[in-house]
């Protein structure tokens, strides 16, 4: 009879179990979707020094019950250019400290009216067709039946408790690093820190609870909690820029530097009696608190050392050779953004899309400009770097439409949608003006190989054509986007004007006998690949003024708390003209 007691309870301890994380899981889900994307631009934007990172980290996850969402979204916003190393500490700090919301309304055991919140939204759900309505009705439900499954694992747990077994196995938990451990593992299964404290609460809510794992047991567990819920911001962190893999590197960081600091206190100074002092007859408020205390705790006293946390990351994950050492990679993109389990939203994607372009209009505007230059001055070695050049400009339009094809499957708006159309046309023309970098590369070949040179007139034309191409690429890249097709549509004409003053001036050369026929004719097909490169950059600038979410300006380097390091020496493909 004992063993059959034994197995029902594990069955209703599976089973609320199961119901406790699928609950957290639908309440979080459908809390995000409330909150929107808006909420995605203010983690984004409102983050410009610590304390306001640190309010903004904590509100939203408040908001949206998830600190791994909050963290992830962090990491896509360091990947995607929108936030530095910095910035995302703080958001993640302020995160570790609104996950404690979940705890604590645990802790306040409302069992007995779990059930009818959990039907109320249950009914709304079914009553309403509005998608945002339907969401607020599944957060209802999903926060009931939170409450249904702690009752059912708290009377599962009580038989269970009582045997000696189930006493020895927790009374092993005596060492703080086991302790650790356990919760690191605990937590890494079941993916979310809030459900690990949750179960903890649910032993401690249990008839015997009490007796079966103590605050001193607890905490270490729930230090472990923390530290594994940072593995999905790892993953995430995973396939991106370095800077965001050092992103969810910071999480791991922080957690495990706040446990070491509490850790050593244990031994110190008495944690538990203090923390078990703010609610001395109910053990499920004690762990809600120490979990609170934790956080808490490790932000005030990690905050004034956050260069120090990034300088470790640094040096933890030191930067990649990239583009000096010829290696082609996505800088603010990574397969993550186009998941259907993204965080970071569409208008991020978006802008990670504009920086990645922006590095992709960088590099075909400077070949552009060094194979004019090599037809004035034949080098080699330029001419293997704007070979090269065209090979990553070819594999960054490969690499952008795929993620532009991908994203545009996912519910957008109209503005977004417009967005997405513009930039798939502005990396096809970016993509032609290396074609036409390569043809004029190629003119230069053809006129060293024919020991053909060019008048004096026509090099003087050349170099205006040089400085010309220059004053059209910077433009692009230095307007806002709204001005820059007027702006644009002036300088394309300055080359058609160009070009048909440069056509007459041949045709005069010719007929004067100072240019050769042969050398006449690379130069006739030179201009024809002048004139069109202004049309490309003319078509650039168009579709670039069609949506307002759209900008080409060259990312900066994140500002940090510190002073940038200045580079010896930029990357030849992404210099600016």
């Amino acid at each position: 009879m004992a063993d059959v007691d034994v197995w029902a309870s594990l069955i209703g301890l599976c089973s609320g179990m199961a119901l406790f994380l699928y609950s957290i899981k639908i309440t979080s889900g459908s809390l995000q979707t409330i909150a929107g994307e808006k909420l995605k631009n203010v983690l984004a934007k409102l983050t410009g020094n610590r304390i306001m990172g640190v309010a903004v980290g904590a509100g939203i996850t408040a908001l949206i019950q998830s600190s791994t969402a909050t963290s992830v979204m962090a990491v896509g916003f360091v990947n995607a250019g929108l936030m530095n190393l910095y910035q995302a500490l703080w958001v993640i700090m302020g995160a570790n400290i609104g996950t404690n919301i979940t705890a604590q309304l645990i802790a306040f055991d409302v069992g007995a009216f779990a059930p009818i919140v959990a039907l109320l939204g249950t009914f709304f759900c079914l009553l309403t067709k509005d998608k945002k309505l339907r969401s607020i009705g599944e957060a209802v439900a999903g926060l009931g039946f939170i409450f249904v499954a702690m009752s059912l694992m708290k009377e599962s747990m009580a038989p269970l408790s009582e045997m000696d077994i189930v006493k020895e196995i927790f009374s092993s938990i005596n060492n703080p690093f086991v302790g650790i451990i356990v919760g690191i593992i605990f937590v890494i299964i079941i993916q979310s820190s809030a459900a690990g404290v949750g179960v903890l609460q649910a032993m401690a809510m249990s008839a015997s609870g009490a007796q079966l794992i103590s605050l001193d047991q607890a905490m270490f567990i729930i230090f472990g909690l923390n530290i594994g819920t940072c593995v999905t911001a790892v993953f995430a962190s995973i396939g991106g820029s370095r800077n965001a893999t050092r992103a969810g590197m910071l999480h791991m960081m922080f957690n495990v530097i706040g446990t070491a600091i509490f850790t050593v206190a244990y031994y110190v100074l008495p944690v538990a009696k203090w923390v078990s002092a703010l609610s001395p007859n109910d053990v499920a408020r004690q762990f809600a608190n120490m979990h609170l205390v934790f956080n808490l705790a490790s932000t005030i006293i990690l905050l004034p050392f956050g260069k120090l946390i990034v300088k470790l990351v640094k040096l933890m994950v030191p930067d990649k050779g990239g583009d000096k050492d010829g290696v082609q990679y996505l800088k603010y993109l990574n397969p993550n953004m186009i998941s259907s389990k993204s965080q970071v939203g569409t208008e991020v994607l978006i802008r990670a899309l504009c920086n990645e372009t922006s590095r992709m209009l960088v590099m075909a505007g400077n070949n552009v400009q060094m194979s004019i230059e090599a037809v004035l001055e034949n080098n080699e070695k330029k001419q293997q770097t704007i070979y090269e050049t065209e090979e990553y400009v070819d594999y960054l339009n490969k690499e952008i439409s795929y993620y532009i094809s991908h994203a545009l499957v996912f519910e957008m708006s109209e503005k977004e949608a417009v967005a997405m159309s513009a930039l798939f046309k502005i990396t096809g023309n970016i993509e032609r003006m290396g074609d036409h970098a390569i043809n004029i590369s190629g003119y230069a070949e053809l006129l060293e190989k024919k020991g053909l040179k060019l008048s004096e007139k026509a090099r003087a034309e050349v170099s205006q054509m040089v400085k010309t191409t220059s004053d059209a690429y910077n433009l692009l890249l230095g307007s806002k986007p709204g001005s820059v097709h007027i702006r644009m549509a002036q300088m394309e004409q300055k080359i058609d004007d160009l070009t048909d003053d440069y056509r007459e001036h041949q045709l005069e050369r010719l007929k004067s006998g100072t240019c050769s026929g042969d050398a006449c004719v690379i130069y006739s097909e030179m201009l024809t690949d002048f004139e069109r490169l202004g049309d490309h950059m003319l078509n650039i600038a168009e579709a670039a003024a069609e949506s307002n979410l759209i900008t080409l300006k060259v990312p900066e380097e994140p500002m940090t708390e510190e002073k940038p390091e200045r580079k010896k020496k930029a990357a030849p493909a992404e210099a600016k003209a």
